[in-house]
């Protein structure tokens, strides 16, 4: 039997130029005989539809598209896809996340999700009931009847020694097991963070060694608000070895030709295949996360501030990758505090690039600013307020272009000053998405690093970069962290240096831990200094709650998936 693995990228909601893909793959498909495409989970729907599971008239127009997926699907052909089944017995959730096989002429639901996550970015437990397992289709191909054991995303998640976690409820591979399938089918939508693809790889081949077959793995492809979908694709043999392996971060239409070993003999593998290392795949999923952010909410050209600082210029790498450089507009607003390195860095990253920029000194606004407060105030804007009117008036340039010419304005934080409030509410955090808001700044100085050496000139050439030569720049990457809102300021005036601030903020964010709970991993840090930067943590949540969507990369982002209320004790 051909296997047809389809990895494609839908639009949240759009029910019907979801299924025009699906078609077009599954045309593509036939023409190459396969004989069942495996689209991801939700598929029709695109992962994650929210609200929009609750709308009568979309649920009718999933039933129309699935009535003509079959009309139209060719002969001898069969589309497993991932649907989202209403249930009718008037109890709520009224839904049930399923699996639907479409053949010409019919299509019917084989199989319901029956582990809900609602942990993290998840709420499925809103819109879903469990289904019962186990989950088996049998279907005739080639003159055989195949069984085929499904199951959808989480259902695949029941190792706690791989994964760390385990929802309560049933396990769907050991129901299974009797059963003795011949293959498992996971219909998966799971969003990027960074390794998760290899754990996804020991799930499968963990659910392989227990079932005694191969486990064919579909994942959704592409960006859907903050949650960015990485695909990566493949396939296990019996043994958990993998012998398919779809790209990183690009739609594909793969095909694995399944004969299985006639006892002791041994089938022929092709080469494994292997994924990108950890560096790339973090960076093709933010050029995706802009590019689908942009191109599904109607932008064309994207604009932002760059101030020769190494956050702004790797989110400017980042849109040149995402969107061409031809698409990217950089705004240089300096200071009388802007030292001329920044200037020139700005400058020569952007002729290095290609993308275009312009300059406007902000120098005469501030000085409007401190004559319009200052008979309000008594005196002339001063500390942290004087700092903040000079990032809220960039914070202002910024939007009046990106009004008068319909850009997408990318804020260029990172999730250290997020987390610690170090960033400006209607200021530097102006912006329709925050591209690099999900990377530490340990991670931004990795993550450039990687891109000027040579182990990432393949990936730069394959995205439309420069391959020869920096890109960042030295000068760029090596640079005291600034602000440079006033003179000889320094980000270590304010924070702790970065490489003690972010393993402490890592504890804080993705452990769930507290500055009392650290004990020896303080490793002879001050108590205070772990302290004050938990409280920096918990006062800038208000802040938090206002800014740009954030690009999802790691394991917890601020987002949806962070739930934490603003008033609340210490």
């Amino acid at each position: 039997m051909r296997l047809a693995l389809c990895q494609f990228n839908p639009l949240v909601g759009d029910l019907r130029g979801n299924g025009v893909l699906l078609l077009a793959d599954c045309q593509r498909a036939a023409a190459c005989g396969a004989d069942l495409v495996v689209a991801p989970e939700l598929a029709l729907w695109g992962y994650p539809a929210r609200d929009l599971l609750l709308r009568p008239s979309l649920r009718q127009l999933q039933g129309q598209v699935l009535d003509e997926l079959a009309a139209a699907l060719p002969t001898g052909l069969g589309l497993l896809l991932g649907i989202a089944d209403p249930l009718p017995d008037g109890n709520q959730p009224d839904l049930s996340n399923a699996a639907a096989l479409v053949e010409a002429g019919r299509w019917q639901v084989v199989a319901r999700k029956q582990l809900l996550p609602s942990y993290d970015v998840f709420d499925e437990r809103r819109y879903f009931r469990s289904g019962s397992g186990p989950c088996l289709l049998e279907i005739e191909r080639q003159g055989r009847l195949w069984s085929l054991g499904l199951t959808l995303c989480e259902d695949l998640w029941v190792e706690e020694r791989i994964a760390g976690h385990r929802l309560a409820g049933a396990d769907p591979i050991a129901a299974l097991q009797p059963l003795k399938p011949d293959l498992l089918l996971n219909l998966s939508a799971s969003p990027f963070s960074q390794g998760k693809a290899a754990l996804r790889q020991q799930l499968a081949g963990a659910a392989a060694r227990r079932l005694g077959c191969p486990v064919v793995y579909v994942n959704q492809v592409g960006g859907n608000d903050e949650l960015v979908f990485d695909g990566a694709s493949f396939v296990v043999d019996a043994s958990g070895a993998i012998c398919q392996q779809l790209p990183c971060s690009q739609t594909a239409l793969a095909y694995w030709d399944w004969a299985p070993a006639p006892p002791g003999s041994e089938a022929p593998l092709p080469p494994p295949a292997v994924l990108p290392g950890p560096e790339e795949q973090l960076f093709r999923a933010l050029v995706l996360g802009v590019a689908d952010y942009a191109r599904k909410c109607g932008f064309q050209r994207a604009l932002l501030g760059l101030s020769g600082g190494i956050d702004s210029a790797l989110v400017a790498v980042i849109a040149c990758a995402a969107l061409g450089p031809g698409a990217v507009q950089a705004l240089l607003m300096p200071s009388p505090y802007s030292s001329s390195g920044s200037r020139s860095d700005a400058e020569a990253l952007a002729a290095r690039l290609g993308f275009g920029q312009q300059t406007v000194a902000i120098t005469a606004l501030m000085g409007a600013f401190d004559g319009a407060l200052t008979p309000a105030l008594g005196a002339a804007p001063a500390g942290l307020t004087a700092e903040n009117l000079q990032s809220r008036i960039r914070g202002t340039l910024l939007m009046a272009l990106a009004n008068q010419g319909g850009q997408l304005v990318l804020s260029t934080g990172n999730k250290s000053e997020l987390a610690v409030g170090y960033c400006t509410l209607y200021g530097d955090m102006n912006g329709g998405l925050a591209v690099i808001g999900d990377l530490y700044k340990t991670s931004v100085f990795q993550l450039c690093a990687w891109l000027d050496s040579d182990a990432a000139r393949a990936c730069r050439r394959d995205l439309g970069l420069p391959e020869a030569g920096e890109l960042i720049g030295a000068a760029i990457r090596l640079k005291p962290p600034s602000a440079e809102l006033r003179p000889d300021q320094r980000d270590s005036d304010s924070l702790p240096d970065y490489a003690l601030l972010d393993p402490l903020l890592q504890a804080y964010i993705e452990q769930h831990r507290s500055p009392e709970d650290l004990g020896p991993e303080l490793n002879g840090m001050d108590p205070a200094l772990a302290q004050r930067v938990y409280g920096l943590l918990r006062r800038a949540e208000f802040k938090r709650r206002q800014a740009a969507p954030v690009l999802k990369v790691s394991p917890r982002a601020f987002g949806s998936g962070w739930r934490m209320p603003i008033a609340a004790g210490p």
